[in-house]
């Protein structure tokens, strides 16, 4: 990224690149970093003033931790708060990002002018779950408990045996971050959604973007993170769109120039 410039903001690494006069926050999940985002910033950054960072726990500079739902909602408040003070941000989502960014936007609306998701629709609706074959349920469950599993490993048992495990089912997920970033660490929001770690995802705002918003997600997957319902609710709604690629889970990995032209034209509306 040319021209970026790391702040130190509630104890994380927070890269700002652009100088636009609107703020894009981005947001990752399992089990990337930052660097997720490097070739979406790139198209982005000379329009739009674009900020990242590496959620808690994902940093792994610094100790293993597993915060709580609240404690990561507060943590993307307070960065927020100090790089945006005086508007609100448009959020840029992935993975646990999405989870995590919905949380955000259901606990402060007044902070979110609009928001892009990728492929994590309404997972805590029950309508998702009914959309859902035994078949799907059943592979959801199975790579899910694994890194469960792998988090308690590598936090209780062993970091080298918790690390094999988190590599075999990125392998098996087609995970595209370098094996040298899996880490049984990044596997806490797992344990949180099965084993209730830090009181789980318990009393979680209900998936409902109010603002404008642009949800894109692959199509060849073995199942979705949405219902089809709500894809049709949300593109009916006002200043909303959404877009499917012909791509898995990583979407801007995997069709960087399609994925970065689909958001900023979006944006420019």
């Amino acid at each position: 990224m040319k021209d970026t410039q790391v702040l130190q903001l509630a104890g994380t690494n927070v890269h700002i690149a652009g100088e636009g006069s609107q703020t894009l926050v981005f947001i990752h999940g399992w089990p990337d970093s930052y660097r997720l985002w490097d070739a979406t910033v790139a198209g982005l950054q000379d329009r739009f003033r674009c900020v990242r960072f590496s959620l808690p726990g994902f940093d792994l500079t610094q100790q293993p931790q597993a915060p709580s739902l609240a404690a990561v909602t507060s943590h993307i408040k307070a960065i927020v708060d100090a790089v945006s003070p005086d508007a609100p941000v448009t959020l840029v989502l992935h993975d646990w990002g999405c989870t995590f960014g919905y949380e955000f936007m259901g606990r402060h609306p007044e902070r979110v002018a609009r928001a892009v998701a990728v492929d994590i629709g309404n997972h805590n609706h029950g309508a998702y779950l009914r959309s859902l074959t035994g078949a799907q349920k059943g592979a959801i469950f199975q790579y899910q408990a694994w890194l469960a599993l792998a988090w308690v490993t590598g936090r209780f048992v062993s970091a080298r045996i918790g690390n094999w495990m988190t590599r075999y089912m990125a392998r098996r997920t087609g995970c595209k971050t370098p094996a040298s970033e899996l880490h049984w660490q990044k596997n806490y929001p797992y344990a949180m959604l099965w084993f209730g770690l830090k009181g789980g995802f318990k009393g979680g705002v209900r998936v409902n973007p109010l603002c404008p918003f642009l949800y894109i997600y692959g199509e060849r997957k073995p199942f979705m993170f949405h219902s089809p319902d709500w894809l049709t609710q949300r593109s009916a709604l006002p200043h909303n769109q959404v877009q499917g690629f012909a791509t898995g889970h990583w979407v801007m990995l995997e069709r960087p120039a399609e994925f970065t032209a689909c958001v900023r034209n979006w944006l420019s509306q």
